[in-house]
């Protein structure tokens, strides 16, 4: 008789709560949603959501309110999406420092907004204008090339140290708090070089400022055409991608979870945000949640293998 009334009770509880799960969905949102950019203003996260929001905001009709949380290469921010509700009125613009395989269980993957190459940028007045050269001077000079991060663990950390790897040379990492002042640094001379993401550095590159030597992915990006890869550029198999992406706190229903990732693919598909997007070195991206959390996998698996071989320090 106990066994029988459970499973009364099961069946009542699945009566009421698949309703709501379904109905959140159909009022989601409701009130104004919030995104926290887990690094400073200026880089390639807080870039890409400013540009996307506006039209989101203007689908759902409702106020997309974006916060910038530095600190600890995006730890902080992220841990504070981690403990919102998980309603999907608060959500994180991540990436690969902010969202890693010790803390992605804490989210549920979104949409992913953007993979795009890097771009292996040298200050000007460096007499260094190619990959050849670069590794060259590098070999000659131990320890003296510095590039620098938005922050240790970051896509543009790991970059380098997965470039240094691969060419046998070493070079000095100078982590900041974010893309923006390692750029202002770049500019002034203080470091040599960045692996940086596109949106950030095109401008100084259009300039005459900064130099770019090569993209770091497999292939050339629609969005740069005329720089040539890495690999192309005199260093075969080397491919590092820097991505930002949209998490909810874990256990967000998954009706919300879709009604968002739908969303931002419309936008993302607009051709008047791919423009915007490929004038500033990125790659649109598409697909679902599962597809995201797919692609994570992959991403984390390769660099988790790089700081174990090389003892990468990313915190």
């Amino acid at each position: 008789m106990k066994r029988i009334w459970r499973w009364v009770l099961i069946l009542l509880y699945c009566a009421i709560l698949v309703p709501c799960i379904a109905n959140a969905a159909d009022i989601y949102p409701s009130k104004p949603i919030k995104v926290i950019v887990p690094f400073p203003p200026g880089g390639g996260a807080d870039t890409l959501i400013r540009l996307i929001a506006p039209t989101v905001g203007e689908l759902w009709k409702q106020s997309i309110v974006i916060e910038n949380r530095p600190g600890a290469s995006g730890l902080i921010g992220a841990d504070l999406v981690a403990q919102s509700p998980a309603d999907g009125y608060t959500l994180l613009m991540g990436s690969t420092a902010a969202v890693t395989e010790k803390n992605v269980t804490q989210f549920s993957p979104v949409a992913l907004v953007s993979a795009s190459p890097y771009v292996v940028t040298v200050n000007s007045a460096l007499n260094i204008s190619s990959v050849k050269s670069l590794i060259a001077y590098a070999n000659a000079n131990p320890g003296k090339l510095r590039y620098g991060s938005s922050g240790p663990g970051s896509a543009s950390h790991l970059a380098g140290e997965l470039f240094a790897s691969m060419a046998g040379v070493t070079l000095l990492h100078v982590p900041y708090k974010g893309t923006g002042q390692a750029l202002t640094d770049l500019l002034a001379g203080h470091i040599d070089l960045m692996f940086a993401p596109a949106q950030t550095v095109m401008p100084q590159i259009e300039s005459g400022k900064l130099l770019a030597l090569a993209q770091t992915g497999a292939k050339r990006s629609e969005a740069l055409p005329n720089i040539s890869t890495v690999s192309e550029a005199g260093l075969p198999g080397y491919n590092a991608v820097g991505w930002f992406g949209l998490f909810a706190p874990a256990n967000t229903p998954k009706p919300v979870v879709q009604k968002i990732n739908q969303t931002v693919m419309f936008v993302l598909g607009q051709e008047r945000i791919r423009k915007a997007m490929l004038e500033r070195g990125s790659d649109p991206a598409s697909g679902s949640a599962e597809e995201f959390a797919a692609f994570l996998r992959l991403d984390q698996s390769k660099w988790a293998k790089l700081v174990k071989d090389k003892k990468v320090a990313v915190q």
